[in-house]
Protein backbone atom coordinates (compact mmCIF):
# COMPACT_ATOMS: atom_id res chain seq x y z
CA UNK A 1 0.00 0.00 0.00
CA UNK A 2 1.18 3.55 -0.47
CA UNK A 3 3.69 4.29 2.35
CA UNK A 4 4.36 7.66 4.16
CA UNK A 5 6.39 9.02 0.80
CA UNK A 6 3.69 8.12 -1.63
CA UNK A 7 1.09 9.96 0.67
CA UNK A 8 3.53 12.88 1.18
CA UNK A 9 3.39 13.51 -3.01
CA UNK A 10 -0.78 13.69 -2.43
CA UNK A 11 -0.58 16.13 -0.01
CA UNK A 12 1.93 17.97 -1.97
CA UNK A 13 -0.68 17.80 -4.63
CA UNK A 14 -3.20 19.02 -2.54
CA UNK A 15 -1.49 21.92 -1.01
CA UNK A 16 0.25 22.53 -4.48
CA UNK A 17 -2.87 22.67 -6.60
CA UNK A 18 -6.22 22.31 -4.87
CA UNK A 19 -5.88 25.05 -2.19
CA UNK A 20 -8.39 28.12 -1.94
CA UNK A 21 -10.73 26.87 -4.83
CA UNK A 22 -14.22 27.43 -3.99
CA UNK A 23 -16.21 23.65 -3.76
CA UNK A 24 -18.88 24.49 -6.10
CA UNK A 25 -20.15 20.60 -6.12
CA UNK A 26 -18.96 17.00 -4.35
CA UNK A 27 -19.27 13.29 -5.65
CA UNK A 28 -19.41 11.35 -2.23
CA UNK A 29 -22.23 8.84 -3.44
CA UNK A 30 -19.60 5.87 -3.30
CA UNK A 31 -21.01 3.99 0.33
CA UNK A 32 -18.27 2.30 0.74
CA UNK A 33 -15.27 4.83 -0.20
CA UNK A 34 -16.98 7.35 2.28
CA UNK A 35 -18.77 5.58 4.79
CA UNK A 36 -19.77 5.90 7.57
CA UNK A 37 -21.21 9.04 5.86
CA UNK A 38 -24.51 8.64 3.91
CA UNK A 39 -24.31 10.08 0.26
CA UNK A 40 -24.78 13.78 0.57
CA UNK A 41 -23.42 14.44 3.99
CA UNK A 42 -20.09 15.79 2.89
CA UNK A 43 -21.40 17.30 0.32
CA UNK A 44 -23.55 19.31 2.31
CA UNK A 45 -20.86 19.75 5.00
CA UNK A 46 -18.28 21.13 1.78
CA UNK A 47 -20.15 22.96 -0.21
CA UNK A 48 -19.61 26.80 -0.91
CA UNK A 49 -15.77 26.09 1.42
CA UNK A 50 -12.12 25.46 0.17
CA UNK A 51 -9.78 23.72 0.91
CA UNK A 52 -7.06 25.88 3.25
CA UNK A 53 -4.19 24.00 4.08
CA UNK A 54 -2.96 19.76 3.67
CA UNK A 55 -1.71 17.88 6.15
CA UNK A 56 -0.06 14.58 6.98
CA UNK A 57 0.76 12.24 9.68
CA UNK A 58 2.47 8.96 8.39
CA UNK A 59 -0.20 7.42 5.90
CA UNK A 60 -3.07 10.16 6.69
CA UNK A 61 -3.83 13.29 5.04
CA UNK A 62 -6.28 15.78 5.76
CA UNK A 63 -7.21 19.17 4.58
CA UNK A 64 -8.40 22.15 6.45
CA UNK A 65 -11.70 24.00 5.38
CA UNK A 66 -12.57 27.64 5.59
CA UNK A 67 -14.82 29.20 7.27
CA UNK A 68 -14.12 26.51 10.46
CA UNK A 69 -15.80 23.89 8.93
CA UNK A 70 -14.64 20.15 9.49
CA UNK A 71 -11.67 18.56 8.54
CA UNK A 72 -11.74 16.36 5.05
CA UNK A 73 -9.64 13.24 5.66
CA UNK A 74 -8.69 11.06 2.54
CA UNK A 75 -6.59 7.66 2.94
CA UNK A 76 -5.80 6.36 -0.35
CA UNK A 77 -6.04 2.96 0.52
CA UNK A 78 -3.82 0.16 -1.05
CA UNK A 79 -3.18 2.00 -4.26
CA UNK A 80 -4.84 5.22 -4.44
CA UNK A 81 -4.18 8.24 -6.53
CA UNK A 82 -4.71 12.18 -6.41
CA UNK A 83 -6.01 14.17 -9.58
CA UNK A 84 -6.24 17.44 -9.29
CA UNK A 85 -7.24 19.34 -12.50
CA UNK A 86 -6.37 23.58 -13.33
CA UNK A 87 -9.39 25.98 -13.57
CA UNK A 88 -11.58 25.19 -16.60
CA UNK A 89 -10.25 21.78 -17.25
CA UNK A 90 -11.01 18.50 -16.56
CA UNK A 91 -8.27 16.24 -18.67
CA UNK A 92 -6.74 14.06 -15.99
CA UNK A 93 -3.62 13.38 -18.60
CA UNK A 94 -2.72 17.23 -18.06
CA UNK A 95 -3.28 16.89 -13.70
CA UNK A 96 -1.13 17.08 -11.35
CA UNK A 97 -1.00 13.76 -9.59
CA UNK A 98 0.38 11.71 -6.72
CA UNK A 99 -0.25 8.93 -4.18
CA UNK A 100 0.60 5.26 -5.10
CA UNK A 101 3.35 5.09 -8.14
CA UNK A 102 1.70 5.27 -11.39
CA UNK A 103 3.01 1.57 -12.51
CA UNK A 104 3.32 1.18 -17.12
CA UNK A 105 0.00 -0.06 -18.04
CA UNK A 106 0.06 -3.14 -19.61
CA UNK A 107 -0.39 -4.65 -22.96
CA UNK A 108 -3.63 -5.24 -23.28
CA UNK A 109 -4.65 -3.62 -19.71
CA UNK A 110 -8.33 -2.21 -19.92
CA UNK A 111 -8.56 1.32 -19.98
CA UNK A 112 -9.39 3.15 -16.03
CA UNK A 113 -13.33 3.44 -15.53
CA UNK A 114 -14.70 6.59 -14.65
CA UNK A 115 -16.35 4.44 -11.69
CA UNK A 116 -12.95 4.09 -10.08
CA UNK A 117 -12.97 8.09 -8.98
CA UNK A 118 -14.52 7.42 -5.92
CA UNK A 119 -14.60 11.14 -4.55
CA UNK A 120 -14.92 14.04 -6.50
CA UNK A 121 -14.36 17.47 -5.64
CA UNK A 122 -15.84 20.14 -8.42
CA UNK A 123 -14.48 23.76 -7.78
CA UNK A 124 -16.13 27.01 -9.07
CA UNK A 125 -13.64 27.41 -11.54
CA UNK A 126 -14.67 24.30 -13.54
CA UNK A 127 -11.72 22.19 -12.15
CA UNK A 128 -11.78 19.12 -9.80
CA UNK A 129 -10.14 16.99 -7.60
CA UNK A 130 -10.53 13.33 -7.65
CA UNK A 131 -9.50 10.09 -5.94
CA UNK A 132 -9.09 7.50 -7.87
CA UNK A 133 -9.10 4.57 -6.08
CA UNK A 134 -9.12 0.93 -8.39
CA UNK A 135 -9.43 -1.31 -5.36
CA UNK A 136 -11.90 0.78 -3.50
CA UNK A 137 -9.86 0.30 -0.13
CA UNK A 138 -8.98 4.19 0.33
CA UNK A 139 -11.01 5.86 3.23
CA UNK A 140 -13.13 9.87 2.81
CA UNK A 141 -14.38 10.87 5.51
CA UNK A 142 -15.10 14.14 8.25
CA UNK A 143 -12.94 15.08 10.87
CA UNK A 144 -10.73 11.76 11.23
CA UNK A 145 -9.69 10.97 14.26
CA UNK A 146 -5.41 10.57 14.42
CA UNK A 147 -5.13 10.37 17.80
CA UNK A 148 -4.59 6.76 17.80
CA UNK A 149 -1.11 7.59 15.87
CA UNK A 150 2.26 7.88 16.84
CA UNK A 151 4.82 10.16 15.73
CA UNK A 152 5.48 10.56 12.16
CA UNK A 153 8.19 8.93 10.57
CA UNK A 154 10.03 11.52 8.76
CA UNK A 155 9.59 14.09 11.93
CA UNK A 156 10.48 11.99 15.05
CA UNK A 157 13.79 13.16 16.66
CA UNK A 158 16.04 10.33 17.48
CA UNK A 159 15.63 10.37 21.42
CA UNK A 160 12.20 9.62 20.96
CA UNK A 161 13.05 7.33 18.42
CA UNK A 162 15.06 5.03 19.93
CA UNK A 163 12.57 5.12 23.05
CA UNK A 164 9.82 4.06 21.32
CA UNK A 165 10.99 1.93 18.63
CA UNK A 166 13.64 0.35 20.88
CA UNK A 167 11.49 -0.82 23.47
CA UNK A 168 9.26 -4.92 24.20
CA UNK A 169 10.11 -8.22 22.77
CA UNK A 170 8.42 -7.77 19.56
CA UNK A 171 10.79 -8.08 16.72
CA UNK A 172 12.06 -4.57 15.74
CA UNK A 173 10.15 -4.69 11.95
CA UNK A 174 7.06 -5.40 14.15
CA UNK A 175 7.54 -1.94 16.16
CA UNK A 176 8.47 -0.03 13.44
CA UNK A 177 5.05 -1.36 11.46
CA UNK A 178 3.23 -0.35 13.96
CA UNK A 179 1.11 2.83 13.70
CA UNK A 180 0.61 3.51 16.94
CA UNK A 181 4.26 3.14 17.65
CA UNK A 182 5.39 5.29 14.68
CA UNK A 183 3.41 6.60 11.84
CA UNK A 184 3.99 6.19 7.88
CA UNK A 185 6.62 2.96 7.89
CA UNK A 186 5.32 0.11 5.51
CA UNK A 187 6.96 -3.32 4.60
CA UNK A 188 8.87 -2.42 2.21
CA UNK A 189 10.37 0.85 3.32
CA UNK A 190 11.07 -1.30 7.21
CA UNK A 191 13.07 -3.42 4.74
CA UNK A 192 14.78 -1.30 2.93
CA UNK A 193 16.22 1.09 6.01
CA UNK A 194 16.67 -2.35 8.12
CA UNK A 195 18.96 -3.26 5.45
CA UNK A 196 20.68 0.06 5.22
CA UNK A 197 20.98 -0.17 8.90
CA UNK A 198 22.44 -3.82 8.63
CA UNK A 199 20.10 -5.14 11.32
CA UNK A 200 18.44 -8.07 11.76
CA UNK A 201 14.58 -8.05 10.99
CA UNK A 202 13.52 -10.59 13.51
CA UNK A 203 15.91 -9.30 16.42
CA UNK A 204 14.05 -8.36 19.66
CA UNK A 205 13.72 -4.23 20.20
CA UNK A 206 14.69 -4.03 23.41
CA UNK A 207 18.04 -6.19 22.58
CA UNK A 208 19.18 -3.71 19.89
CA UNK A 209 21.75 -1.61 20.95
CA UNK A 210 21.29 2.04 21.08
CA UNK A 211 23.51 2.94 18.68
CA UNK A 212 21.86 0.93 16.05
CA UNK A 213 19.15 2.43 16.67
CA UNK A 214 20.38 6.03 15.88
CA UNK A 215 22.09 4.52 12.44
CA UNK A 216 18.11 3.14 11.98
CA UNK A 217 17.05 6.56 12.76
CA UNK A 218 19.29 7.82 10.30
CA UNK A 219 18.54 5.44 7.96
CA UNK A 220 14.68 5.77 8.07
CA UNK A 221 15.25 9.97 7.78
CA UNK A 222 17.62 9.31 4.40
CA UNK A 223 15.19 6.51 3.22
CA UNK A 224 12.48 8.84 3.54
CA UNK A 225 13.91 11.80 1.71
CA UNK A 226 15.30 9.40 -1.04
CA UNK A 227 11.67 8.12 -1.80
CA UNK A 228 10.06 11.18 -1.96
CA UNK A 229 12.61 12.42 -4.23
CA UNK A 230 12.50 9.47 -6.62
CA UNK A 231 8.69 8.63 -6.73
CA UNK A 232 7.97 6.11 -3.83
CA UNK A 233 9.24 3.38 -1.65
CA UNK A 234 9.71 1.41 -4.62
CA UNK A 235 12.96 2.90 -5.59
CA UNK A 236 14.69 1.43 -2.42
CA UNK A 237 18.02 0.03 -3.26
CA UNK A 238 17.27 -3.83 -2.21
CA UNK A 239 13.83 -3.64 -3.20
CA UNK A 240 14.75 -5.30 -6.43
CA UNK A 241 16.52 -8.07 -4.18
CA UNK A 242 13.26 -9.05 -2.36
CA UNK A 243 12.82 -12.15 -4.20
CA UNK A 244 13.81 -15.80 -4.77
CA UNK A 245 17.84 -16.73 -5.21
CA UNK A 246 18.70 -13.29 -5.28
CA UNK A 247 21.76 -11.94 -3.36
CA UNK A 248 22.70 -8.71 -1.33
CA UNK A 249 24.00 -6.43 -3.55
CA UNK A 250 26.34 -5.35 -0.98
CA UNK A 251 28.33 -7.88 0.01
CA UNK A 252 27.02 -10.89 -2.54
CA UNK A 253 25.27 -13.21 0.28
CA UNK A 254 21.79 -15.06 0.01
CA UNK A 255 18.84 -12.72 0.95
CA UNK A 256 16.43 -14.88 3.00
CA UNK A 257 12.65 -14.77 3.51
CA UNK A 258 10.33 -15.19 6.34
CA UNK A 259 7.14 -13.60 7.68
CA UNK A 260 7.71 -11.13 10.59
CA UNK A 261 5.33 -9.22 12.16
CA UNK A 262 2.72 -10.26 10.07
CA UNK A 263 4.64 -9.34 6.95
CA UNK A 264 6.89 -10.76 4.53
CA UNK A 265 10.27 -9.56 4.79
CA UNK A 266 13.46 -10.23 3.33
CA UNK A 267 16.86 -9.57 4.80
CA UNK A 268 20.87 -10.34 3.93
CA UNK A 269 21.33 -13.89 5.55
CA UNK A 270 25.15 -11.95 6.33
CA UNK A 271 25.08 -8.88 7.17
CA UNK A 272 21.64 -8.92 8.89
CA UNK A 273 22.20 -12.40 10.80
Amino acid sequence: MPELPEVESARAVLARSALNRTIADVDDTDTYECRPHAPGEIRKALLGRSLTAAHRRGKTMWCDTSDDGPALGIHLGMSGRIFVTRPGSDDETDADEGGDYARPAQPGAAEPKSEWYRFTLTFDDGGTARLFDKRRLGRVRLDPDIDALGPDASEIGVAEFRDVVGRGTAPIKARLLDQAVLAGIGNLLADEVLWQAAIDPRARAWEVPADQLTTLHRELRRGIRSAIKKGGVHTGEIIPFRKADAHCPRCGAEMRRATVGGRTTWWCSREQG
